[in-house]
């Protein structure tokens, strides 16, 4: 079809079915289904504007005449017909949540793969899109960015630092967007419908317009760990935001298919254009030739080649005399020093930053040390980014894990739980405290560290748990895993395999568990996809031994790949508000 052929929104082309989903709060947020005559697997997920709504793209679904695929398109939380104040969240890490539980939806109402389904984001959902793919790793067949939001032009001066400086008085604030329709489009019949449609709202929470900058800023450092095939595309004339960022994200993809295209003269608003019909024919050429390509099941999972070199980096050491040199080495001399004074600190330089005591401090978050300054550093210590994700962490554990116990009970009289790598396991004792200790939940505890299994064992007895066993065992023996009788009905690993870089030792214990683990039963697994701090931790923090603690951060995508490869199916992932820490839930198939 040329671009002259294509249909404007022919009368016969598909209209859109109105629907709702509840999403993971309990919120019902409303989306627009355009389905084909006949059934098909294949689906185009699409993500508007901020301040926008889905209908916004009915002309475009009409316009891309795409016959054989059902097309899905959402009203994010507090826009259009969905609920919730205009333009707000609790966070921008909300709404991929949001957009995870919406593709879950469709994949199980509408009887379509998540293989076989192709995203598309615009500005401020571009950004969701993105987000989605690089934390959640869905094995989407690829993904279109139009225009996206990575980079807002703010156009009053210190605009960002001001909002900083508003939120650090607690409460909800909001900002008027300065964005007008003449801004987004040179056709005048799509500025006026623009300004008479009700359901936009030029309204923004700034705890969200925040966060879209700091998601951004984790998504243009760490594009390279995306491998989805992608169509980036980029107004010439935009007003709105800032193609140098675009052009930056594309670069570093990691995406072994990738395009960009910039469409000169056009604005923001580019499927709103009086030229709209150049960037959506080469929409529609992009996903008929994503849904043409054979999809390749992936071999032996080798290191993300871009991680490992970072690794390789970070464990060079690095001259002392360097700026950056010289400022890690201060640090470290005040944390051995001065820094002793906190708890937190203490604990980590005699056991490992790294250790399972050190991490039970963490989870512990009550500030200690001698005298106040040592109290002061503690609570400094613990506000640090990756131990706030590790407390997210833990939550996102727990709540994984209830779910794995509560689906296993719900079909056997008992379940059995086993954590490969506890340390004390204060996250797991608490979990059966809350559950009133229930005699049908029986827990192992294993680790190869003497003085947490003891410190887990009074955690266990001032609780008064009855039904929990600490025992010695090496996480990364593959016939010790798979020999463990009675067979767990769950098995957790949280924790461990973000502190080996290698891949052999993961599947080691990996294998052992998918034999361990009984059919049907359920794997919890943690990782670590980024991190704000990777240099200073490896320039400046010790590992029980003494060494450096230098860490490789796993793409999801990789983590998943490991899991999957012995036969585990990954259907459930939780990440922290910072994309830090990662926790999911699968199923042994």
């Amino acid at each position: 079809m040329t671009i002259a052929d294509a249909p404007t929104r022919a009368a016969s082309g598909p209209q859109s079915v109105e629907h709702r989903f509840r999403t993971f709060d309990g919120v019902e947020l409303f989306y627009r289904a355009w389905l084909p005559a006949a059934p098909t697997d294949k689906a185009l997920i699409l993500f508007h504007r901020g301040h926008e709504h889905s209908g916004r793209f009915d002309e475009m679904v009409g316009r891309l005449g795409l016959d054989n695929v059902a097309v899905f398109a959402w009203d994010a939380r507090g826009h259009g017909r969905s609920p919730g104040d205009r333009g707000y969240a609790n966070s921008f890490a909300t709404f991929v949540r949001d957009a995870d539980e919406f593709m879950k939806h469709v994949a199980r109402e509408h009887d379509v793969s998540v293989e076989h389904t192709i995203v598309l984001g615009h500005s401020v959902g571009a950004v969701i899109a993105a987000a989605w793919v690089h934390d959640y790793a869905p094995r989407v067949r690829a993904m279109v960015l139009a225009t996206p939001a990575l980079r807002v032009k703010l156009y009053v001066p210190f605009a960002r630092a001001a909002l900083r400086v508003r939120m650090r008085f607690g409460g909800r604030a909001c900002v008027t967007s300065y964005v007008k329709s003449r801004m987004l489009t040179h056709d005048p019949g799509q500025a006026r419908a623009y300004d008479a449609d009700p359901l936009i709202s030029r309204q923004i929470a700034v705890n969200v317009l925040l966060d879209l900058h700091d998601t951004s800023t984790r998504l243009l450092t760490d594009a390279g760990a995306i491998r989805t095939p992608a169509l980036v595309l980029a107004s010439g004339s935009d007003w709105v935001v800032k193609n140098g960022a675009i052009r930056t994200f594309f670069e570093r993809l990691g995406s072994a298919n990738k395009e960009l295209h910039v469409f000169d003269g056009l604005s923001h608003a580019v499927f709103h254009e009086a030229r709209r019909e150049l960037p959506i024919a080469r929409v529609r050429e992009f996903i008929r030739n994503a849904f043409d390509q054979t999809v390749e099941e992936r071999g032996e999972v080798a290191p993300d080649a871009r991680s490992q070199q970072t690794y390789e980096r970070l464990a060079r050491s690095k001259p002392i005399y360097r700026p950056t040199g010289l400022w890690f080495r201060a640090q470290r001399v005040f944390l051995e020093t001065v820094g002793r004074l906190s708890d937190g600190v203490r604990i980590g330089w005699r056991n490992g930053f790294s250790s399972g005591t050190s991490l039970d401090h963490v989870y512990e978050n009550r500030a200690r040390g001698i005298t106040p300054l040592g109290r002061l550093i503690d609570r400094a210590y613990l506000n640090a980014p990756g131990w706030r994700g590790i407390r997210q962490r833990k939550i996102h554990l727990q709540e994984l894990i209830n779910r794995a116990i509560d689906d296993t009970l719900a079909t056997k009289q008992t379940a059995r739980v086993l954590d490969v790598a506890s340390g004390p396991g204060r996250y797991m004792l608490e979990l059966l405290a809350e559950r009133a200790g229930e005699a049908n939940v029986s827990v192992t505890l294993r680790d190869r560290d003497a003085a947490a299994l003891d410190q887990g064992r009074r955690l266990a007895r001032e609780m008064a748990l009855s039904n929990v066993r600490l025992v010695d065992g090496d996480a990364f023996d593959t016939e010790s895993l798979a020999s463990i009788d009675p067979k767990p009905d769950v098995a957790i690993v949280s924790g461990l395999f973000e502190l080996f870089p290698d891949n052999e030792r993961v599947l080691r214990s990996l294998r052992g568990l998918a034999r361990a683990v009984r059919p049907g039963g359920f794997l919890v697994y943690t990782n670590q996809p980024w991190h704000p701090q990777l240099e200073m931790i490896a320039r400046v923090l010790v590992h029980g031994d003494g060494s450096p603690w230098v860490m490789r951060c796993r793409p999801q995508w990789e983590m998943d790949e490991l899991v999957r490869s012995v036969g585990f199916e990954k259907f459930e992932t939780r990440t922290d508000k910072d994309g830090v820490f990662t926790v999911s839930l699968a199923r042994r198939v």
